[in-house]
């Protein structure tokens, strides 16, 4: 009787908790990050390395999506957007690469480009110089959760999150917990980001890529879950 009244205990208590979770999962907001429209693209902050990016809208069964097409180019698109981690510290993304970055070594100068990057950005300083930043990635020739600093910068720290030895010419979509990997990569406790930016690059490599970007946004974990 004892045995049976102490199972039926965690039964109910395993619900309740469920419960309580989805209902704080439910009541979390979910932070959208681009809608990918013409009126958004035209606020968008363009960050130029050399030369522009070529991105153009369209849209599928799943909505909107940025198409992206670099050859020896590279400028990104960014926005200032606060991002409450302590909330939402999930980032989830959608993506897709239709022509990759074989054979470069991606780690290096002349290697460091990307057919499709996410950064989420925090202030830490006066100047951009001074932020921290970590690079979400599309790998054309690496493994995902392979990270390493920039060769440019060790203030930004590149992270596998896809990789076309997986996924080439096919939708995928990803989360990470971002405010773990700010404590694991650049040992900071950040409550709050600053802004993203995405950006497709080929100005090291002279290489030419195609990507896609959809639903970018921030979740708590369970309601991530539920979504995907």
């Amino acid at each position: 009787m004892i045995v049976y009244m102490n199972h039926m205990l965690k039964k109910v208590l395993t619900i309740i908790i469920f419960s309580i979770l989805i209902q704080h999962s439910l009541s979390a907001e979910i932070v959208r990050i681009f809608e990918f429209t013409e009126e958004e693209l035209s606020t968008l902050k363009v960050r130029k390395v050399k030369g522009i990016t070529t991105y153009t809208l369209g849209s599928n069964e799943n909505g909107n999506y940025l198409r992206a097409e670099s050859e020896g180019k590279a400028s990104g698109l960014g926005k200032e957007v606060k991002i409450d981690l302590t909330e939402t510290p999930f980032i989830n993304i959608t993506w897709k690469i239709e022509k990759n970055l074989s054979g470069i070594v991606e780690n290096s100068k002349k290697g460091h480009d990307y057919a499709a990057r996410v950064f989420v950005i925090k202030k830490t300083g006066k100047t951009a110089l001074s932020n921290r930043a970590i690079n979400y990635v599309f790998s054309s020739n690496n493994s995902i959760g392979e990270n390493w600093p920039s060769p440019y910068t060790k203030r930004s720290i590149d992270y596998v999150l896809s990789t076309t030895k997986e996924n080439n010419d096919e939708w995928v979509t990803v989360k990470a917990n971002v405010k773990k990997h700010f404590k694991k990569l650049h040992n900071l406790d950040v409550e709050e980001l600053n802004g993203l930016a995405i950006m497709t690059d080929t100005d090291n490599s002279k290489l030419k890529a195609i990507s896609y970007y959809q639903n970018i946004y921030f979740s708590y974990p369970l309601l991530s879950f539920l979504i995907n």
